[in-house]
């Protein structure tokens, strides 16, 4: 089954590196797990803020643009009903198509969701080393 992601999700995209929409855009024509952009590109106050409150734990976040005013983050979240869901048998379901979209465009991939600390299941980054 394939979502359509909503226009809203859609601009957001605009703010990640080519290769990531790539992997989000190929997710949604895998999934039957609806699912929408939370958040891609951040400003530093953002980040700052977030990391105050404990939300993130680093000034060196992949959602800061890089150098061509691309992110190499995204967080996405499983819809249940329209509704955003902060389940993580949903988020298990849903990576299992974020990885398996990523394999078929040839994209490396990391996912908070498998960090030993700080599990993150909305968030889906680049790797450093093939992504500086």
């Amino acid at each position: 089954m394939t979502i359509i992601l909503s226009e809203k999700s859609r601009i957001k995209l605009t703010g990640a590196h080519p290769d990531l929409a790539k992997v989000i855009e190929r997710a949604a024509a895998l999934s039957s797990i609806d699912f929408t952009v939370l958040e891609v590109t951040r400003t530093l106050a953002r980040q700052k803020e977030l990391v105050a409150k404990g939300a993130s734990k680093t000034m060196k976040s992949r959602h800061l643009p890089g150098v061509d005013g691309k992110s190499r983050a995204v967080d996405i979240a499983p819809l249940d009903g329209g509704q955003v869901s902060w389940a993580w048998p949903l988020y298990h379901k849903l990576a299992v198509v974020i990885k398996q979209a990523a394999k078929e465009v040839g994209v490396p991939i990391e996912w908070g969701g498998d960090w030993r600390s700080f599990k993150d299941g909305p968030h889906w980054q680049l790797p450093w080393a093939q992504y500086p």
